[in-house]
């Protein structure tokens, strides 16, 4: 009834509900073992005994508070005034209120207290028919809400004078709510009830009152016909329980056999790639504490997953994996270090195409002193090699300077303090316009407009490295005259001859525009984007951080990477596949063992399977008395070949080898098959 807002009556009913269902469980439990026992009931057992009914009074007294709590909302939600404001009227003076719920759980402990059991037993019924009486009101008030519309005829009737007519056309046709199955039998129930009974006055306030006492009557749990609805409730919940399947959070999936086919193969080639340039594996927690995380990522860091605090260390998930990998080379004193890491990280972000709240990077990073633009060359070599080996199709690697875009946002009069949040606007511009862009800059941001179009002056600026290099590095560039900006010019200008020189540089697209949100970028910043009809956006990115690591420590050890948004990867991959029509095989396996039989022939199975997995023969066995169904897994596996045994080759000591995709089948000994098996899958 509260629409979407996040009202705690509504958004705590599965704990308040639950909890009190548990603690009936737990004294249920214990009440049949007090009197099944042959102990009797003295030194202290009657107050134990009674003491446990006590249990479930804060959960039963919650119960009650929140379900009042919601009945008033729903009294809120009455679309008609006239009806609202009687309802309200009714509820008002017929309805427990919160103090009647205190009073009567206070008086239940205080006769615990007082080991007056006869009383106490009293008082619990007398809370328990509170409790209910709002529960009641719960739906009184919720049905009016659903099914007003009856009253809405009565109330507007009085309100036009008796018998005038109301125009039916005029009034706005109302959405319908959905309800659940549960929820509009009992509604159905409810309806049918009030059809039985008479209403002897059209006025509107009458039906009201009428309807309010006959749905209190419906609920009330000593009519003779109540246990029907217990039973008949009872039923669609058990159902429902047995029907409802479970579900993904949000920014989350599963992966099929196909799907994890594709995705460990791509994970071979960029384990291969990594190792081909001397990098060592690294894996760090999948939580860090919560000050390790904070402070570096900018406007993302409303991103990161914070853990319930369980009273000790705060703890979050990690965002990336170059803040675990800076935390650890600054803890161990490292100095130099090449790394790659393949691993899960986590963002609150708004789940989309492309774009989970859970998903794998691959992060290969350089740490130390090195020659200059040496280890920034290498970083986007891998990249290159990365996507060129995945086979994904065409992309470009954008890449612009952090330096740069200091320079550019000086030149331009932002204040130095506003650096790093018109860089988080301006990494903006490849979703959004530029007018979209200048717009946040100056309205939420401070700029004046004039600054915002200097700015779009020099972002629009992208192409050939070392064409627009030239073009920034002549006579009177406004670039030059900035230290910040001729510093990064000069380390482009080494970069681009190194990727110039390596035959990667094709690949490489100069662009102001880009910025990258991230607080911890220094020096050269680059993200890898997928030309293809596959809209996945980025797909990979890095740069230059050399003062992150001293922010853990009180060494600086210079440092870059990139990290490859693999899940993106696979999107495309999966779609390469299917544009290829090619057939992913789930699984390795080389040869199905084929046994004619019953289970009575698992331990042959067992023999001549033991002998293929011990030769690293890749095999599966089937023992089954039907042909046709060893044919069918085989087909549906899609094995190069197939071992079969039946009754004659056990006689004639021979199996049976066939090649699935000639469809040719040949005998060979039973005591050689292994290497004939192994020769053949060599050819």
């Amino acid at each position: 009834m509260a629409g979407k807002n996040s009202i705690q009556a509504i958004s705590k009913i599965p704990e308040v509900h639950g909890g009190l269902r548990q603690f009936v469980k737990s004294v249920h439990s214990m009440t049949r073992v007090k009197l099944n026992s042959s102990v009797k009931a003295v030194d202290g057992g009657e107050r134990e005994a009674v003491a446990a009914k006590l249990q479930p009074l804060p959960a039963l007294r919650n119960v009650g508070a929140n379900s009042l709590s919601r009945a008033k909302l729903n009294v809120e939600a009455v679309g008609i005034e006239s009806s609202r404001t009687g309802l309200l009227t009714l509820f008002e003076e017929k309805c427990p209120t919160e103090i009647d719920l205190s009073n009567a759980a206070k008086l239940v402990s205080d006769l615990l207290f007082e080991e007056d059991y006869p009383a106490f037993v009293h008082a619990l019924n007398c809370l328990l028919e509170t409790v209910w009486n709002v529960v009641s009101w719960e739906v009184v008030t919720a049905f009016v809400v659903l099914e007003g519309g009856d009253l809405e005829g009565a109330m507007t009737t009085e309100v036009n004078g008796g018998d005038k007519p109301v125009d039916k056309k005029s009034e706005k046709k109302k959405k319908k709510a959905v309800l659940g199955k549960g929820t509009s039998l009992t509604v159905q129930l409810i309806k049918e009830w009030l059809q039985r009974k008479e209403v002897g006055s059209s006025d509107g306030q009458t039906v009201l009152e009428k309807w309010v006492e006959d749905v209190l009557l419906f609920f009330n749990h000593k009519r003779p016909k109540f246990g029907e609805l217990v039973t008949t409730v009872k039923g669609i919940v058990e159902s429902n329980e047995s029907r409802r399947l479970p579900k993904l959070p949000k920014g989350t999936r599963d992966f099929s056999k196909e799907q994890m086919t594709i995705r460990e193969k791509a994970f071979s080639i960029i384990a291969d790639v990594f190792k081909r340039h001397g990098a060592t594996a690294l894996d760090t927690p999948v939580f860090e504490l919560r000050e390790t995380l904070m402070g570096k990522y900018g406007e993302d860091s409303k991103l990161v997953y914070d853990l319930a605090d369980q009273g000790g260390e705060l703890c979050s998930l990690r965002y990336d994996l170059t803040v675990p990998f800076a935390r650890y080379v600054a803890m161990n004193g490292i100095t130099s270090f090449k790394r790659y890491q393949i691993a899960k990280v986590y963002r609150r972000d708004n789940p989309a195409k492309g774009r989970y709240r859970e998903f794998y990077q691959c992060d290969f990073d350089i740490a130390g002193q090195y020659e200059e633009m040496g280890p920034d060359f290498e970083v986007i070599k891998i990249l290159t090699e990365l996507l060129n080996e995945l086979d994904i199709g065409d992309y470009e690697v954008k890449l612009n300077h952090r330096k740069l875009l200091d320079g550019m946002l000086e030149i331009c009069g932002v204040p130095s303090e506003k650096f790093r949040t018109i860089c988080s606007s301006i990494d903006k511009l490849d979703k959004q316009s530029f007018e979209q862009v200048k717009k946040e800059m100056v309205e939420e941001k401070g700029l004046s407009a004039v600054t915002a179009d200097k700015i779009g002056t020099f972002v629009k600026e992208r192409g050939s490295p070392k064409e627009l290099l030239l073009k920034l590095k002549q006579e009177g560039s406004d670039f030059l005259l900035n230290a910040s900006s001729k510093r990064a010019l000069d380390e482009l200008d080494i970069l681009f001859e190194a990727l110039d020189r390596s035959k990667c540089i094709s690949k490489v697209v100069f662009d102001l525009s880009l910025a990258r949100g991230l607080d911890y970028y220094t020096g050269v910043i680059y993200e890898a984007v997928f030309k293809g009809t596959t809209q996945v956006g980025s797909i990979a990115a890095g740069g230059r951080y050399d003062n992150l690591i001293g922010m853990f420590g009180t060494k600086q050890v210079p440092a870059v990477g990139v990290s490859l948004g693999i899940e993106r990867v696979f999107a495309i991959m999966e779609q390469v596949q299917k544009d290829r029509n090619q057939i992913v095989r789930p699984t390795e396996t080389q040869v199905q063992l084929s046994i004619l039989g019953d289970k009575s022939k698992l331990p042959l199975a067992a023999e001549l399977a033991g002998e293929l997995w011990d030769s690293k023969v890749k095999a599966e066995y089937v023992v089954n008395k039907r042909s046709d169904k060893h044919m069918a897994r085989a087909k549906e596996s899609k094995v190069p070949w197939m071992v079969l045994v039946g009754d004659k080759e056990l006689e004639s000591g021979t199996v049976k080898l066939k090649n699935m995709e000639a469809n040719i089948e040949e005998e060979v000994p039973r005591a050689t098959f292994v290497q004939e098996l192994q020769r053949r899958l060599k050819e």
